[in-house]
């Protein structure tokens, strides 16, 4: 602290005072010298400190130092934060890019005081992703005295990131109810940031999955899909009351959801989702086709299918390993209604009022159904072909035409099969 006394007998530029003269030279401009004070300089500044040492410098009491051009600024600043207390040197900042520029000036002029106030400052202030990176460069040179900032800087442990990983699921699932208004906030952007930990691209994986966070996010899906159920059994009263509030409480469940079927598929997780939404398949489609909701609950119905449509997907491709019997029941259960609701969309495509179902869904579903029929037993097969061509001529889609060829060919294969048995004295395998 004795520093500050010294400085404060003088004050910077003051030429009735000063017994040196400082400029920082640049390449083709005008220099411009500052009255100052060899002690002040000597004490703020190792490199003046050095400098002045010199008999040269002693003699005529200029000095010159090289300064880069986009740096100027900086370093009169530099100059002038010589002349104040450590606290008001961090007073003096009004932003994290005049903090830094004073900072590599400080570096370069080696001004510990005034670098460690400028580490102080950035050390408490938000930066931007690009004041990040050149807080990083500049910390490299800094040594020791960096670590206030590298500690913000280094990557979090893996323990750490799964305690936070977790609790945003918890969040996206709504497992920590709450009434607070920005609770809905919360719960999208926990959406938003699992989705960005979990994203596979040049980047290391943030997440490495363990059976913690599978324990937590089969208890986040039970909480969606019972959260959705109770909306089922409570739609018939409340829509009763308000047809627009019933309808968004069911879509605001069918979207968290969808958006958990995402995080599942990438996890390998997809089995709990197919298991769930098989049990509850039969009562929800009792309810949404009831006769009281055919002219309404139109974005809940296509919704529906959405969802459904990454069961097929995941079920028809082989993803999610289940029975035949379960396989046969999913199909069975959605084909009607798919193709129903698909069918009477069609006939509103004029009406902005009424949802669509993409193109591209509609051919992931019907390309998952024809993969599912055909892994399915003969029997089924022939129960599900014969019901969708019996209504062929009421609804275009979907096209199992494929599925029919396919079931045509491999039926008459196997017919063969067992005549060339039987006329070999084989014994008959039931088919």
């Amino acid at each position: 602290m004795e520093a500050v006394k010294v400085v404060d007998e003088y004050k910077f530029a003051d030429e009735t005072t000063s017994d040196v003269r400082v400029c920082f030279r640049r390449i083709d401009e005008q220099p411009e010298w500052f009255p100052c004070h060899s002690s002040v300089l000597s004490m703020g500044s190792n490199y003046f400190a050095d400098l002045l040492g010199r008999s040269d410098i002693h003699s005529n009491k200029c000095v010159e130092v090289e300064c880069p051009r986009v740096e100027y600024d900086h370093y009169i600043k530099v100059l002038k934060l010589m002349y104040l207390p450590w606290e008001s040197i961090v007073e003096s900042f009004d932003s994290v890019k005049s903090a830094l520029g004073v900072l590599r000036a400080s570096t370069s002029l080696k001004c510990e005081l005034i670098t460690g106030s400028c580490i102080a400052y950035l050390e408490s202030a938000s930066w931007d992703e690009k004041e990040e990176e050149e807080i990083l460069e500049a910390a490299q040179n800094l040594g020791s005295e960096a670590a206030p900032l590298l500690v913000r800087l280094q990557a979090p442990s893996e323990s750490a990131v799964k305690n936070v990983f977790i609790s945003a699921i918890r969040f996206a699932t709504s497992m920590e109810s709450s009434f607070a208004p920005f609770f809905d906030d919360l719960k999208t952007s926990s959406q938003e940031q699992i989705d960005f930990m979990l994203h596979e691209g040049d980047d290391p994986a943030m997440v490495m999955m363990d059976e913690d966070i599978r324990s937590v996010l089969r208890e986040g899906l039970t909480k969606l899909l019972s959260t959705f159920i109770t909306g089922v059994d409570l739609l018939a009263s409340e829509f009763d009351q308000s047809p627009e509030q019933a309808e968004k409480r069911i879509l605001r469940s069918l979207v968290d959801i969808d958006w958990i079927t995402n995080v599942l598929t990438r996890i390998e997780m997809m089995t709990e989702f197919v298991s769930g939404w098989l049990e509850t398949s039969d009562h929800v489609i009792s309810v949404v086709q009831d006769k009281k909701y055919s002219s309404g609950l139109w974005a809940v119905k296509v919704k529906l299918i959405e969802v459904t449509g990454k069961a097929l997907d995941a079920v028809g491709y082989g993803s999610v390993i289940h029975p035949s019997t379960s396989r046969a029941r999913l199909l069975k259960a959605w084909l009607p209604y798919i193709r129903m609701t698909k069918c009477w969309l069609d006939g509103k495509t004029k009406d902005e009022a009424f949802p669509q179902m993409d193109a591209d869904l509609c051919q992931n579903i019907e390309s998952a159904m024809v993969s599912m029929i055909l892994a399915l037993p003969s029997g089924d097969q022939s129960d599900i072909l014969s019901e969708w061509m019996l209504k062929a001529d009421q609804f275009r889609y979907p096209d199992l035409t494929e599925a029919f060829e396919m079931w045509c060919y491999r039926s008459k294969t196997a017919v063969r099969r067992l005549k060339a048995r039987t006329d070999n004295g084989g014994n008959c395998i039931s088919l």
